[in-house]
């Protein structure tokens, strides 16, 4: 009884110290909270009550609030080509920005040396510069006078004789736009990896190959979730790039989106199509992390 009877008079304090910090942790979150409630619930419940607002009687180009469940199954129906392009040139460009970034991204970790600082800002440099102006430059890049298209066509790789105007155009603006999310999520992963790793497997008789496939490629797969989802999502709806390097063949749901909200004040199948967009890229999202085997980065 001697050994129990002072844990049993300290109990009490430990007890209310522990709610004080309790307090003072959910305290802190406050403003965190506040934000979110403001500048993403509170929009989020207002976008979706748009989205199935009905078009009023009596004020025509007017819309009050109701139920309608059939913008959704409208505005998907007549819209659905829209939808697929932008998942295939926002998964192409992840394709693409994954390819270019990986062995730059590693480079960087481990062979830059002096030099790892300022590539990295080489990286991260051209983002200081306008999102449109960026976009812009492409234009010039591929115009048909261009050096690139005329280089192309001397070889005879362009069926059409242009890149300005195609899925192609497209396709480069949005990797070169989100390359640097793609590098960065890398570089971070693969400078995380202990490098006396790499020389074991090495040591062990393993080719380049096998020592990538085995240890470089497991360990950096955090990176290449993260870099994929940060270049995917932006890019599924971007309008930018398919407006000033696509044609009219070429526009994605962003540039239905855009034209609905301003040009036609079709609010509520602007709202449909934009939360529609963010609910499939979401279970996309969900599927992809769970199939990869990174459920921590949720």
């Amino acid at each position: 009884m001697a050994h129990v009877l002072p844990a049993v008079a300290v109990t009490p304090a430990i007890a209310e110290a522990s709610k004080r910090k309790s307090r003072v942790a959910y305290f802190l979150l406050i403003p965190g909270l506040a934000w979110l409630a403001i500048f993403f619930v509170v929009p989020l419940v207002t976008l979706f009550m748009t989205s199935l607002q009905t078009e009023s009687v009596t004020s025509p180009g007017k819309y009050v609030p109701g139920l309608q469940l059939s913008n959704y199954t409208d505005a998907l129906a007549e819209y659905w080509p829209q939808f697929l392009r932008s998942f295939l040139y926002a998964g192409l460009a992840t394709g693409f920005a994954l390819l270019i970034a990986y062995p730059l991204a590693y480079f960087i970790a481990f062979k830059a040396g002096n030099w790892r600082s300022l590539m990295l800002v080489l990286v991260v440099a051209p983002s200081f510069a306008s999102f449109l102006l960026r976009t812009y430059a492409w234009k010039t890049i591929l115009a048909d006078d261009g050096p690139v298209t005329s280089t192309l066509n001397s070889l005879h790789l362009l069926p059409d004789g242009r890149i300005l105007n195609t899925g192609i155009a497209v396709v480069a603006g949005l990797t070169y736009n989100f390359l640097p999310f793609m590098v960065l999520p890398l570089y971070a992963s693969l400078d995380k990896i202990d490098y006396r790793l790499i020389e074991a497997g090495n040591d062990l008789y393993g080719s380049p190959q096998q020592v990538f496939r085995k240890v470089t490629w497991p360990l950096s797969l955090p990176g290449v979730v993260a870099g994929t989802l940060l270049t995917f999502i932006p890019a599924a709806g971007d309008f930018i790039n398919a407006e000033l390097l696509g044609s009219t063949k070429d526009k994605m749901i962003g540039n239905v989106i855009q034209t609905n909200f301003i040009e036609f004040r079709d609010y509520p199948t602007a709202s449909a199509l934009s939360f529609a967009l963010m609910t499939v890229i979401l279970v996309m999202v969900l599927s992809y992390i769970r199939r990869s085997g990174t459920e921590d980065l949720v």
